[in-house]
């Protein structure tokens, strides 16, 4: 019998955690609809409650040879993307797994191969191995580049393996950095909640009131009750190609850096009205490397100085580091060229770059990557 796990929680940036349970051993296509009528409450929940499953990871013992040597399991959720059995899921809530178990709310219970998973945006996608007659209903997905500060949100999944829990509140703020645990990169535009959003909510959906997914539940931060989640636009855009190809290419500068702030415009000596991206290190042989961009050098006193400022990327204006990741992920793709504007010894520069594949994470950093 597989014994009780206390579930360690990950602390990444205002004790930032992702929010898959680990418990005793234990498409769809974007919808513009705009004409569709808000559910109620308990309207929403019987419409979208069959399609929310609690998805079970087997966690190997440490030692299996021990006297102590039972399995654990981690808990997360998902919800239907496709007719023919697809979910989507949380990377985290999959990862290093090649199958899972699936539960739906009324008990029914089955395998999923894990078809695709992407470290940088935290996203999965897993199919039935089963031919299952009838699926309950596929979820579609919203516009998430239409959400606004005050719409009412709903998240449901299986906190603390709690299955089919309804939470509800509001959108506090879109467009925020959601750091990727460990892996050293952000997800840009993810959208903040005060629905509560715990352990095991992990790969749930974040709703709209007419029933459309608009973000998938990924991390919490505690004190404060904040959660977070990946837009659905990121979700439309990835996981087809997870469902193809069973991995995402990702566009990579080969910086760290951070926006201006009044302190660092102090250091550099500019102008208290410049904006932009500051560059600390630069990737030896990344392609920011590789256009001639500058990293900040630290100085006989053990002071930093310099660093290009990056102000424009394909003319389109830079105000923070937000804006910079956004961009690239929104806009470019692997092999693309990418035109910075960097502000270098009191002038404006044009580099190109050409832009590679992310590589193979990293250990993480006290700044954001790109």
């Amino acid at each position: 019998m597989a014994k009780i796990l206390n579930h360690g929680i990950i602390f990444v940036v205002m004790s930032i955690f992702f929010v898959t349970c680990t418990l005793g051993s234990v498409n769809a296509q974007s919808s513009n609809n705009t004409e569709k009528e808000d559910l109620s409450l308990n309207g929403l929940f019987d419409l979208v409650e069959n399609s929310v499953v609690q998805i079970t990871k087997t966690i190997p013992s440490v030692n299996p040879f021990g006297p102590n040597n039972e399995n654990s399991t981690s808990l997360g959720s998902g919800f239907i993307y496709s007719k023919d059995g697809h979910i989507v899921t949380n990377n985290h809530v999959v990862e290093h797994a090649k199958s899972v178990d699936v539960t739906f709310i009324n008990g029914d219970r089955y395998t999923a191969n894990v078809t695709g998973t992407d470290v940088f945006s935290d996203l999965a996608v897993i199919k039935i191995n089963e031919n299952v007659t009838k699926l309950p209903l596929v979820l579609t997905l919203g516009n998430s580049s239409q959400l606004k500060v005050g719409d009412q949100v709903v998240a449901i999944g299986n906190p603390f393996g709690l299955e089919g829990s309804m939470t509800t509140g509001i959108v506090s703020q879109i467009g925020r950095l959601l750091s990727v645990d460990d892996k050293g990169f952000s997800i840009p535009n993810a959208i903040q909640t005060d629905a509560s959003i715990n352990p095991g909510n992990s790969g749930g959906p974040l709703l709209d009131m007419k029933g459309q997914v608009i973000g998938v539940n990924t991390a919490g931060i505690f004190p404060g009750g904040i959660g977070l989640a990946v837009p659905s636009n990121t979700v439309a855009r990835i996981i087809p190609v997870l469902i193809e190809h069973g991995n995402y290419t990702h566009p990579w500068l080969g910086i760290t850096g951070t926006t201006l702030t009044s302190d660092l415009a102090k250091r550099e000596h500019l102008d208290r009205s410049q904006k932009g991206v500051i560059l600390d290190t630069i990737v030896k042989a990344s392609p920011a490397d590789l256009a001639g961009l500058n990293g900040s050098v630290v100085n006989q006193y053990g002071e930093k100085r310099g660093g290009d400022l990056i102000t424009a990327i394909d003319g389109k204006p830079i105000l923070k580091i937000e804006d910079l990741i956004s961009y690239l992920e929104i806009n470019k793709a692997v092999n693309e060229n990418a035109t910075l504007s960097i502000y270098r010894d009191g002038e404006i520069l044009e580099k190109d770059v050409m832009l590679k594949s992310r590589p193979v994470p990293t250990p993480p950093i006290n700044q954001t990557k790109s």
